[in-house]
């Protein structure tokens, strides 16, 4: 691997793809060899940064690490193209199927790999309050609202489903409601309701920053690693700290 990971930003022409590009290009711990997008771009290089299409992928420089926050329709390539050349990946991409996950899981017994619905810090806590709340009060019903904005496609949200599973690995049976509304970054609240009483747990994320500056930091810490699935809490430790 180099001294400082080579990048490459798969849905670039997305919104949290040009937030990527932003951020990256702030640090020097990384370096962001290609950025591929859906359609064949008009612009070849911007800002020093190859741009390819998706159909390009094959010829894409040399990567350490992808960052993929694309949609399922071009996971199942970028996945391949990751297994071959032995690089690392980062995914927040969500909506996948049963046998795209199962490609994912397959793919980490030869290379590192991380997927997670949501890489702030905020949520990562909230998921583990969720697990102990829904602990402490069986038998109370549980309801997850996410919230998003209306170009968001998949529904429930990734994070709401990864909440929920934190809750239904403690007894709990989650339901879910979503919303589209505005530009609403992400809002997920998670309620627990008893007789007479109810616990809300909630996370507001007001800014994109926070998802790609938490994938940036995993995917200058994943290449190198073990093949395995990874997770946050194992890479995002010292931003704790």
């Amino acid at each position: 691997m180099s001294v400082r990971p080579r990048v490459l930003i798969h849905g670039a022409s997305g919104r949290m793809g040009q937030v990527l590009l932003r951020l990256a290009a702030g640090r020097d711990d990384l370096h962001v060899v290609a950025a591929v997008s859906g359609r064949a771009p008009k612009q070849r290089v911007v800002d020093g940064v190859p741009y390819f299409g998706a159909s390009e992928l094959g010829g894409v420089p040399e990567f350490d690490v992808a960052i993929d926050f694309s949609l399922p329709e071009g996971f199942d390539v970028l996945l391949a193209t990751c297994v071959k050349r032995k690089a690392a990946l980062v995914s927040g991409t969500t909506g996948l199927d049963d046998g795209q996950r199962a490609a994912l899981y397959a793919a980490a017994a030869t290379i590192p790999v991380l997927w997670a619905s949501n890489f702030s810090l905020g949520v990562a806590v909230l998921q583990d309050l969720v697990a102990r709340a829904a602990a402490l009060l069986p038998g109370w019903d549980c309801d997850i609202v996410e919230s998003h904005h209306t170009r968001k496609v998949d529904a429930p949200s990734g994070t709401a489903l990864t909440l929920g599973e934190a809750a239904a690995g403690q007894g709990a049976d989650p339901h879910y409601a979503s919303i589209r509304a505005g530009d609403i970054v992400g809002e997920h609240l998670v309620q627990f309701t008893g007789i007479g009483e109810r616990v809300e747990l909630v996370h507001r994320a007001t800014n994109r920053d926070i998802f790609a500056g938490g994938a940036l930091h995993v995917a200058t810490r994943l290449p190198g690693r073990a093949p395995g699935r990874h997770t946050i809490a194992d890479l995002l430790v010292s931003a704790l700290a």
